[in-house]
């Protein structure tokens, strides 16, 4: 599938959103500042779907969970179980890579506050959607949080009441796809123990377990 199809580098659909990251930018001319495009593989058997991008991390370095504390937890886990060359995202041109997975958000854009809003989470599903049409049969979807558990759902064009968010919980479609849920490795999350690293290593290694498993 054409890349212009899965990620719009000059998206200004959502007003409010062009105009933040157009600010943002004034304010800190070094950082990227633009939406944020996935990185990984082009087929990965993992696809892990994010919120959107953090002020100092992804919105700052161009790659998706690389200089803020989400990160952290998410990369050490990626290369604990396989997925990652490396346990840390330091930058863009850090040579780290992505083994068999990809990292994506439900929005592409540093949203205000890290709070998008329903309009710009759906202008954004249709990047989400042809990002889910181009997994193969059998490929798990690990979405971090409700926010992007339900664009997932939306994107597949199911119902939300049908598919349900748990922490761990595993959804199988008619497509062949399965989406695996996890609270999202915020820094919020980990710190108030909502989310432990034992909890997140169990949702990798539940995602592993069904990879290997095909």
């Amino acid at each position: 599938m054409s890349d212009s199809l899965l990620f719009d580098p000059d998206c200004r659909v959502c007003p409010r959103l062009a105009t933040f990251l157009d600010q943002v930018k004034a304010d800190f001319p070094d950082y990227h500042a633009r939406p944020v495009p996935p990185f990984g593989a082009t087929d990965p058997s993992l696809l892990v779907v994010g919120l959107a991008p953090g002020m100092h991390g992804a919105n700052a370095t161009g790659r998706p969970f690389t200089g803020d504390h989400a990160g952290i937890l998410l990369y050490e886990t990626l290369y604990e179980y396989g997925f990652s060359t490396a346990p840390e995202s330091l930058s863009r041109d850090d040579g780290l890579e992505l083994i068999g997975c990809r990292i994506t958000n439900a929005v592409k854009c540093l949203p205000p506050q890290n709070k998008p809003v329903g309009a710009e989470i759906n202008a954004c599903n249709s990047y989400l959607t042809n990002e889910l049409c181009d997994l193969y049969e059998g490929a798990v979807v690990l979405a971090l949080g409700s926010i992007a558990h339900n664009a997932v759902i939306k994107a597949l064009g199911l119902r939300q009441k049908t598919y349900p968010f748990g922490h761990n919980q595993l959804h199988e479609f008619d497509n062949g796809l399965r989406l695996l849920d996890s609270y999202h490795c915020s820094r919020y999350n980990t710190q108030t123990r909502r989310l432990t690293t034992e909890m997140f290593q169990a949702v990798f290694a539940h995602a592993r377990e069904l990879i290997d498993a095909c």
